[in-house]
């Protein structure tokens, strides 16, 4: 892994932990499904207009197409669109720690449904995140957060699960920041439907309102998506979701001091679990690779 690839690792791990935070600014003010749809329009109209403008197409393979879909749907309208959900009522820092699992529940899926089963090291990191997460979530509990908010974010980071395994196939083959485009307008699509039944126009317009929106849009939208799709198709999916290890300290770190979320001891205590564990899985399916070779 050279240099350019670690940079672009923490460069995305740094912008899409900060998307938690802003989101909880944003859903303060705006219904959570509709901001979110709108989001995904903008962002998704950005990123096709400067694929045309590269010169990239949107004739994409079949395969790019089905895998786009799949993204679209799974990472932008169910995983994104329940955290927003949540994030009216539980912090930030709480989402942020819950879609950090994402990598966890990948591999957990692969022992399962696929039949790769993780070595020694793999196991370690799995029942360290479980435990590293046990012990977060004991102390909330305790402390009274909301169980329905917590409960849509596990449904959520499932999703995101879904949707990493399907980032190979959408990314290889070329046309990256049209497949970010295109993968971003099916979720504002999807998230339309909902946002249009159950929720009512009303936004409280604010300088905060709109510095959120903003960046939101950009950055962990557009930006961080691309570079994903660049970190991936650069050093593959295996590599790549070993930044995600990054991604408690950073979402914690970013709600603790922009919104002044309390954190306590067994919370960075937990995050230190879950962030080792994350790392074990990912350096285990490294030494598989390397060992098939």
């Amino acid at each position: 892994m050279d240099l350019r690839a670690v940079a672009m690792g923490i460069a995305f791990a740094l912008m899409w932990s900060s998307a938690f935070t802003s989101a909880r600014v944003i859903v303060e003010y705006a219904p959570p499904m509709t901001a979110l749809a709108l989001r995904f329009l903008v962002s998704g109209g950005l990123g096709i207009a400067i694929a045309f403008a590269f010169g990239q197409s949107a004739k994409l393979s079949r395969a790019q197409w089905r895998s786009t879909v799949i993204f679209g749907v799974c990472q932008n309208a169910l995983y994104l669109g329940l955290f927003f959900l949540a994030m009216q009522t539980i912090e930030a820092s709480v989402a942020a720690i819950v879609a950090a699992t994402m990598p966890l529940i990948v591999a957990i899926f692969g022992w399962a449904f696929l039949g790769d089963r993780p070595n020694g090291l793999g196991m370690v990191g799995l029942v360290a995140g479980i435990i590293g997460v046990a012990i977060i979530m004991g102390a909330r509990l305790s402390g009274g957060i909301d169980t329905f908010g917590l409960g849509i974010c596990v449904i959520g980071v499932i999703a995101l699960a879904i949707a990493t395994l399907s980032v190979r196939g959408a990314s290889s083959g070329g046309n990256l920041l049209m497949i970010v485009g295109l993968q971003m307008l099916i979720g504002s699509a999807v998230l339309s439907v909902p946002a249009a039944i159950f929720e009512t126009l009303e936004i409280t317009w604010s300088v905060e309102l709109v510095v959120a929106f903003a960046y939101t849009t950009l950055v962990p939208g557009l930006l961080a998506t691309f570079v994903w799709f660049l970190l991936v198709q650069r050093i593959g999916a295996v590599k790549a979701a070993t930044f995600h290890f990054l991604n408690p300290f950073f979402g914690v770190a970013i709600a603790a001091a922009l919104l002044g979320e309390h954190i306590g001891t067994l919370d960075y205590l937990g995050v230190a679990i879950i962030a080792g564990g994350i790392l074990a899985v990912q350096l285990s399916k490294q030494q598989r690779l390397e060992q098939q070779k």
